[in-house]
């Protein structure tokens, strides 16, 4: 049973996400939080919801995820995203003091990683590359719908 918990099924969980916020006509990012083998958070982007450029699938995820489990940290907890974060997602990644991000596609324009990896803190894991093609995909055809 525990061999079915892979990244990649934690990814699949956040491309979930991203799909309700392509519907909702958000920019389609998901994201979970596992603790173990548990999902503690389930999150997508609503900045067009709730009128709120900071409602980023990563931060209402954090939120999530320390009010269920009471804790301001996230050390234990992985990070499945279906996108790059931001500078401003990485900031409140390093305050959760999450132990491990694992992301499907880059953001070339504004990924942290243009930035610095300093941007999380130091004992953050990183992953990235799980269904790139799929998250990717799904924010190009998003995008290609707006133009």
């Amino acid at each position: 049973m525990e061999g079915i918990f892979t990244d990649e099924y934690f990814m699949r969980m956040a491309y979930n996400e991203a799909l309700q916020a392509f519907d909702a006509d958000e920019v389609p990012v998901g994201a979970v939080i596992a603790c173990g083998n548990k999902i503690v958070a389930r999150a997508y982007n609503q900045t067009e919801l709730l009128n709120d450029v900071t409602a980023h699938a990563e931060i209402i995820a954090i939120t999530s995820a320390s009010s269920y489990l009471n804790h301001k940290y996230l050390n234990e907890c992985t990070l499945y995203v279906t996108l790059e974060p931001c500078v401003m997602c990485a900031g409140a990644l390093y305050w959760s003091q999450i132990g491990r991000i694992v992301y499907a596609a880059q953001d070339d324009k504004r990924g942290f990683m243009r930035y610095s990896r300093e941007l999380l803190h130091p004992n953050t894991q990183i992953s990235f590359g799980v269904m790139m093609e799929e998250c990717s995909m799904l924010v190009k055809d998003f995008f290609k719908q707006k133009r």
